[in-house]
């Protein structure tokens, strides 16, 4: 009898198993992405160390040429169409140290934030990394990719962990207290991803309107962001670099967008603030 009720007991567990794993599947919703509404404008650009000048000033050049002969937009383009084929690993496993640094260009980043930094299996692509690949070039030395959260990026570059963080980064006046950028190489804006049945934004036909019906929603409303980005500051708050926040709803940080994104389409929070072209390409994987 006690075989007969176990087996019974496990049958059951099973099944209630089951049925809630076909019950996350279920829950799962398409997500849509407020493209043509920009809550912020912003100006992307490369972080490097106040004293590092020489290194500033190469890749200041890069950029130029870059610029100058076409070849930044057929970048940018590339990655942004799904054509460009580049991808990049890393020759060592571990951070170049000791002698061997010097002969090294080692990239802080936070490689899930497509297309501009991502992995394509274990390689690494997207728009920085492969201007990262060109200023590596330029300057005679092997490229490291250093992958890591993206509110470390700017520390590991202030005390030389890394030489230049290359994250999709945003200027702003608060940053370049600690830190110099150089000169900018794309224009971005945080926006706003809900599900595709959201109710609560479906009658917004500005950016304003997005930010009205943000400020009336009660402390039960939780939007996901990515942890250290503008859209965690514009969300949650941040005096140093100018916003005010919503601190009538919740903001929940994330390690990645991918992760807000992919909590917004299983319920767990109700929006997603993240840039702009993350969001679209984030949107579409999810969505498939």
């Amino acid at each position: 009898m006690k075989k007969t009720l176990s087996i019974i007991l496990c049958l059951a567990m099973l099944l209630t198993t089951v049925a809630v794993f076909a019950s996350c599947g279920d829950t799962k919703s398409k997500v849509k992405v407020f493209t043509e509404y920009e809550l912020t404008a912003e100006k992307y650009a490369f972080a490097v160390a106040k004293e590092n000048t020489a290194l500033k000033d190469a890749a200041n050049e890069l950029l130029a040429e870059l610029k100058a002969n076409g070849e930044l937009e057929k970048i940018i383009n590339s990655f942004f169409d799904g054509s460009a084929t580049f991808a990049y690993e890393n020759p060592i496993a571990n951070p170049p140290t000791g002698d061997a640094r010097d002969d090294y260009l080692v990239v802080a980043t936070n490689a899930y934030f497509p297309p501009f930094e991502y992995y394509e299996g274990v390689k690494l692509t997207g728009v920085d990394m492969k201007i990262a690949s060109l200023l590596a070039e330029k300057l005679d030395k092997t490229l490291y990719i250093y992958d890591m959260e993206f509110d470390s990026v700017i520390t590991s570059v202030k005390e030389g962990m890394a030489d230049i963080g290359m994250a999709g980064m945003t200027v702003n006046e608060e940053r370049l207290k600690t830190i110099d950028f150089t000169t900018e190489y794309y224009e971005s804006a945080q926006v706003l991803i809900v599900r595709e049945d959201d109710t609560v934004f479906a009658d917004c036909k500005s950016a304003d309107d997005i930010t009205a019906k943000l400020s009336a929603q009660a402390k039960t409303f939780t939007v996901g962001t990515q942890n250290g980005t503008t859209g965690y500051m514009f969300t949650a708050g941040d005096e140093g670099f100018g916003y005010d926040g919503f601190k009538n709803l919740t903001t929940k940080g994330y390690t990645t967008g991918a992760l807000a994104v992919l909590d917004l389409a299983n319920g767990v929070v109700d929006a997603v603030i993240i840039d702009k072209q993350p969001a679209i390409m984030i949107a579409e994987s999810t969505n498939k």
